[in-house]
């Protein structure tokens, strides 16, 4: 007998058995590496020009601003930036919410940025 209330066909080549959702296609993998890609070059940004937007100086005279919190903003620039990027990279490739996760690694590095920025103002 046949069970009506089943979502899903379970004979459809595009179920994966685990969880019963859709397998992704083509053109969800490659929105889902654009999507990597992205992050990681706003990664590869935040961490190389985060640190020089944050001491840059108009009025200064060598044009650098010497900040109290160098430390704070080099283990932002080597350490936060790349484990926010490696990990917002891997959970895109995650079963579910890849989009969700790219999103939200995308704020975070944002929010890095002008953390940053932020560090290097304060004298």
């Amino acid at each position: 007998m046949e069970n009506i209330d089943a979502p899903f066909d379970s004979g459809s080549p595009f179920l994966d058995d685990s969880d019963r959702r859709p397998r992704r296609s083509v053109a969800d993998w490659g929105w889902l590496t654009v999507l990597a890609m992205g992050v990681l070059a706003v990664g590869f940004f935040v961490g190389g020009l985060g640190p020089l937007f944050a001491i840059a100086c108009d009025t200064c005279q060598d044009g650098v601003r010497n900040p109290h919190s160098i430390d704070v903003l080099i283990a932002l620039a080597w350490y936060a930036v790349p484990l926010t990027t490696l990990g917002t990279v891997v959970a895109i490739f995650l079963p579910r919410g890849g989009g969700r996760a790219g999103a939200i690694g995308l704020g975070v590095l944002v929010a890095l940025l002008l953390l940053m920025v932020f560090l290097g103002q304060l004298v």
